[in-house]
């Protein structure tokens, strides 16, 4: 009974009348309770030293390791204009299936003879080099007969200076005989002249001297005259030897340029060939661009353009294609001040969306559904939403992860680190200190074990 006011009606009851009330009233229970105290006292006290796994906590979703595992968008590389689908979405095509087919909608590829008519164009230009390479040789032929005429022209023009030389030096000596004949016919008539003063010789005798005197005076002038005109013809060759070699040259120069004129159209003709070779292939694999072919093995998703007739533009997409082969991993984001506590091959429990699990966030062998992974890679710069990327692969050494596993599911992750007592992680959480930075140089126990 409760004694809350001053008049007690207590002495006014007897208790042994009522059952119930004489039961209470007898009872105990002052021991059991202090007993159930002291024991869950000392229990609570023993789970405060039992070691607590510490970990990371955070959400992500799942993806693949290598890049052409994940799904990708084919793009149109050319504009064009639908014309038929091959498949819908959700079917699945093999590498090298037919698409979409796509026409043309540029005015400079109508030309359904464009492939042909560039060939023509292709044969005629190297038909041109042809023809330039046929002139070049006929030139260097023209400049190697230029070269054997100048030769021999420069060879017979000396040989004729040599003997106009020789002439020259005749000719020299003939004037000298001719000088000498004169002095010693002058000698002989003022010696003549001299005795016919003094009556020793007759007026014929000084006549006819006089008349030999003049004939070797002619003999002399006749000579000089020889030896002038070979001297004025030796001028005269060289000054053609000169000249031969100016027109050679003249004509050899205009041949040298008639040549690099004929190799300069040479070179434009080879350079129009590659220009149209190249031309022709780029035509070529365009025509190969208008079937839009699946680049790997899987699934069509999601199409983003529809019907037929619409038009597109270069680099649009078409459709989605998730691949049939990939090996599948979790990517989740910690905070910066997780960072120095994860490592590479760090162990990680995993909870995928649509599959239950029962978990103990510090007793990871304890939990029920999750799934085994290993710390593959961690991103060096952060995400454009503050936190740090960590790829995460199966654990080749856990439960294999579920096969209807599909790419984007969302999922939860614990990074496992240290060992600590439920004492210091209550402590550690009450302060709001991160983890353990300090690792133990002994490997991690397995978490099968």
């Amino acid at each position: 009974m409760l004694n809350i006011s001053q008049n007690s009606v207590g002495k006014n009851i007897s208790p042994s009348n009522f059952k119930t009330l004489d039961k209470v009233l007898k009872k105990r229970s002052t021991k059991v309770l202090r007993r159930i105290i002291y024991i869950g006292a000392g229990v609570l006290f023993i789970i405060l030293f039992l070691p607590w796994t510490q970990n990371i906590r955070s959400h992500g979703s799942v993806t693949t390791l290598q890049p052409d595992q994940r799904p990708q968008t084919i793009h149109s590389i050319i504009g064009g204009r639908i014309e038929k689908w091959y498949v819908q979405e959700g079917d699945y095509v093999k590498k090298g299936d037919t698409i979409v087919r796509i026409s043309e909608i540029k005015d400079a590829y109508f030309d359904d003879q464009l492939l042909p008519r560039t060939q023509n164009q292709v044969e005629l230009k190297e038909m041109a080099v042809e023809a330039y390479s046929n002139k070049i040789d006929a030139q260097d032929k023209q400049l190697g007969i230029l070269q054997e005429q100048r030769r021999l022209k420069l060879e017979q023009l000396k040989i004729k200076i040599q003997q106009t030389r020789l002439k020259v030096m005749n000719d020299s000596l003939a004037h000298l005989a001719a000088l000498a004949n004169y002095r010693t016919a002058e000698y002989q008539f003022n010696r003549m002249d001299s005795l016919y003063q003094q009556g020793l010789k007759s007026l014929t005798d000084l006549e006819s001297r006089n008349l030999k005197l003049q004939e070797t005076k002619a003999y002399e002038v006749e000579a000089k005259n020889k030896w002038l005109n070979s001297k004025n013809e030796l001028i005269a060759l060289k000054i053609e030897l000169s000249n031969i070699n100016m027109k050679f040259q003249e004509d050899y120069n205009k041949t040298i340029s008639d040549k690099f004129s004929t190799v300069s159209n040479k070179l434009e003709a080879e350079n129009s060939v590659t220009k149209l070779k190249n031309q022709y292939s780029n035509y070529e694999y365009r025509n190969g661009l208008y079937i839009i072919t699946a680049p790997q093995d899987g699934y069509i998703t999601k199409t983003f353009v529809n019907g037929i007739g619409e038009t597109l533009k270069e680099g649009q997409e078409i459709l989605s294609i998730m691949p049939i082969n990939y090996q599948l991993a979790v990517e989740i984001y910690i905070e910066p001040i997780d960072l120095p506590l994860v490592r590479m091959g760090e162990d990680v429990r995993i909870q995928f969306d649509g599959w239950p699990a029962i978990i103990f966030s510090g007793w990871p062998n304890a939990s029920h559904g999750t799934y085994g992974g290993k710390v593959y890679a961690i991103d060096q710069f952060i995400s454009p939403n503050g936190k740090y990327r960590i790829l995460v692969q199966p654990d080749k050494n856990d439960v294999p992860w579920p096969e209807a596993l599909r790419y984007g599911s969302g999922t939860k992750a614990m990074i496992l680190l240290g060992d600590v007592p439920i004492w210091y992680e209550l402590w550690r959480k009450i302060n709001g200190f991160p983890p353990n930075y300090y690792r133990n140089e002994t490997p991690q126990k397995d978490a099968k074990k």
